[in-house]
């Protein structure tokens, strides 16, 4: 669900207000369903805001701790030449604002303050990483654009009293060193802090591998290389970054392995390295089939460790006989249904699952990759059978060899032989049928797949809701890539590539918690909205000229809009109307 501004006239007056939608599927089109509107909140709405708000701040939650909030308007009298008073320095706040808030209520101005004690560094290593994250969740850029154009835009500087002047991207990268060293404890203080406020149980993890690709050589990087790409540059050397998650998505740990890293091996090295963290104590593992093969879970097994994972397509041969058999089956939601198979020898148990909507989506990609396949050997014959020349054969099946490999998902369906045939001009006569026995199978095994576990205590409806929770793992690597931009990577070092990954890791760790807190205050799950309309709340500096010849510069926050400060009063938080120290400056 997500949040979706409306605007309507009345009285002559363009008024906003909030609705909050979700996307719902009808046949082919999908179509956004209101879920509720929004509108003020009343006595009790506003004092479960403010609980909420008291949750995640703790005794914090009232506490306007960088900013004056002067209780009565006593105070001096002064003269001022109104002609003359103007606004200078307007600079994005809002969004800003709400980081440092969410980073309060992480607690890490508290672990960095201990983890990273100022020295005689011009500026504190805790704020040059705040700097860094901040960036990365309102505009994610390179370390050289946040250093020379985006943070001279923002009140960041008000906020942790660090000059522009001292902030650039050399100290960026050293920042993002010092971070680098702190990856396990801080893991270990996002998993306490995490787990406190959305009571979280670790019984479960969730595991997935993707891959992330460098612009450049990226000569100098060891672990760059060439592999599988998730993004579709194979052209591009590339990192693969493994995340572990509870079963919300919400962040454990991770791993940077090499661009070229077969995801079957990296399953014991990240299940020690959690246990190694975190505790070995029962929980579950899920993963998907890429990182599935019989020597892990073995040693899973060995370890008295549990698991539920996907399986490789193959292995429904070994269920033929079940998935034809109609009894056992049973519907779990409408169009999904799941049968239980008890393995030989008693240790494991495997889920068939049979999905309507997925099968008739597999069923139409055969059926089109089919029909391209024909139409493409039907096209290759028509030219050999109508040449009056003699034709190489290498080229001809070089050309076969394409057709099947671009359309794969059907290539087993046709037998396809290229024959002499001297009574030919040609030389040469393509043969081809398909074959019934692929169709068969095909037609069985459309829309199923196979799960397997050693988890013998739970319903099959609990093992496949469980297993679909990977998508929540999925939904990480997702907002990491598009809203985050861990990707590309432009960095020319190891030690600078992880500590990039993981600014990236830190920031996911914030975007959780904001859309967490929205999702608790029925704002739906759109940090990019909350952080994009907050954005718009700018700090200004007013300038006073006082009739003695000095000028007052007082330091303020723009009032939110009506349709803004509803969604402050939802997440029960009040901006601050002015920075704590006016200064005052000689001359005009």
């Amino acid at each position: 669900m997500y949040l979706r501004r409306s605007f309507v006239r009345k009285n002559g007056k363009k008024h906003a207000y909030w609705r909050l939608v979700r996307s719902v599927r009808h046949g082919a089109k999908v179509r956004q369903e209101v879920v509720a509107y929004l509108g003020a909140l009343d006595a009790g709405e506003r004092k479960s805001a403010s609980k909420l708000a008291r949750h995640f701040l703790g005794p914090r939650a009232n506490q306007l701790d960088l900013f004056e909030e002067p209780e009565n308007d006593a105070g001096p009298v002064v003269a001022v030449r109104s002609g003359r008073v103007r606004v200078e320095r307007s600079r994005a706040f809002g969004d800003v604002w709400l980081v440092h808030t969410l980073w309060k209520a992480l607690e890490l101005d508290r672990f960095f303050d201990e983890e990273l004690p100022k020295g005689r560094e011009r500026v504190a290593w805790s704020d040059v990483i705040r700097i860094l994250t901040t960036a990365r969740m309102c505009e994610p850029s390179s370390e050289l654009h946040t250093a020379e154009t985006w943070y001279d835009k923002t009140a960041l500087e008000d906020i942790l009293g660090v000059p522009a002047d001292l902030v650039h991207h050399m100290r960026l990268y050293r920042g993002m060193d010092q971070l680098l060293g702190l990856k396990e404890p801080l893991e270990k203080h996002l998993r306490q802090r995490l787990g406190d406020l959305f009571d979280l149980e670790y019984d479960l993890l969730l595991y997935d591998v993707t891959s992330t690709y460098f612009e450049g050589t990226a000569d100098g990087i060891e672990k760059a290389k060439r592999g599988h790409s998730r993004d579709q540059r194979s052209d591009c050397k590339q990192v693969c970054v493994a995340l572990v998650t509870t079963r919300e998505g919400y962040p454990v740990g991770h791993e940077v392995f090499a661009g070229n890293r077969n995801d079957v091996t990296t399953v014991e090295e990240i299940v020690e390295s959690m246990e190694r963290k975190h505790g070995k104590v029962r929980r579950v593992w899920v993963w998907d089939r890429g990182m599935t093969s019989e020597e892990n879970l073995e040693w899973m097994r060995e370890g008295g460790r549990s698991y539920l994972v996907g399986t490789p397509k193959s292995e429904l041969r070994k269920w033929a006989n079940d998935l034809v058999e109609q009894r056992g089956w049973k519907a779990v939601r409408a169009g999904l249904k799941v049968k239980l198979c008890a393995s030989p020898d008693g240790r494991e148990t495997f889920i068939l699952c049979r999905s309507d909507d997925r099968e008739k989506k597999e069923a139409a990609m055969h059926e089109r990759f089919s029909a391209r396949i024909e139409e493409s050997l039907a096209s290759l014959e028509r030219r050999i059978d109508t040449s009056k020349k003699p034709l190489e054969r290498g080229p001809i099946d070089r050309q076969i060899g394409r057709i099947l490999q671009r359309n794969s998902r059907a290539a087993g369906k046709y037998q396809v032989d290229l024959r002499d045939d001297s009574s030919r001009g040609s030389g040469l006569r393509l043969v081809w049928r398909a074959r019934s026995e692929w169709s068969e199978w095909a037609q069985l095994t459309e829309g199923a797949y196979i799960l397997r576990s050693n988890v013998s205590d739970w319903t099959p409806e609990e093992l496949w809701r469980t297993y679909i929770q990977l998508t929540d793992v999925e939904a990480a690597f997702r907002i990491q890539k598009s809203e985050l931009r861990i990707r590309p990577i432009w960095h020319h070092r190891d030690d600078r590539v992880e500590g990039h990954i993981l600014v990236c890791f830190l920031a996911y760790a914030l975007w959780k918690t904001l859309e967490g807190w929205q999702s608790r205050a029925g704002l739906g799950n759109s940090p990019r909205m909350l952080l994009d309309e907050l954005r718009r709340v700018a700090c200004v500096d007013v300038m006073l000229p006082l009739t003695t010849g000095r000028e007052l510069r007082i330091r303020c926050v723009a009032r939110p809009d009506p349709d803004q400060a509803m969604l402050l009063d939802r997440l029960g938080l009040r901006l601050p109307s002015r920075l704590r120290c006016p200064v005052e400056t000689d001359g005009m």
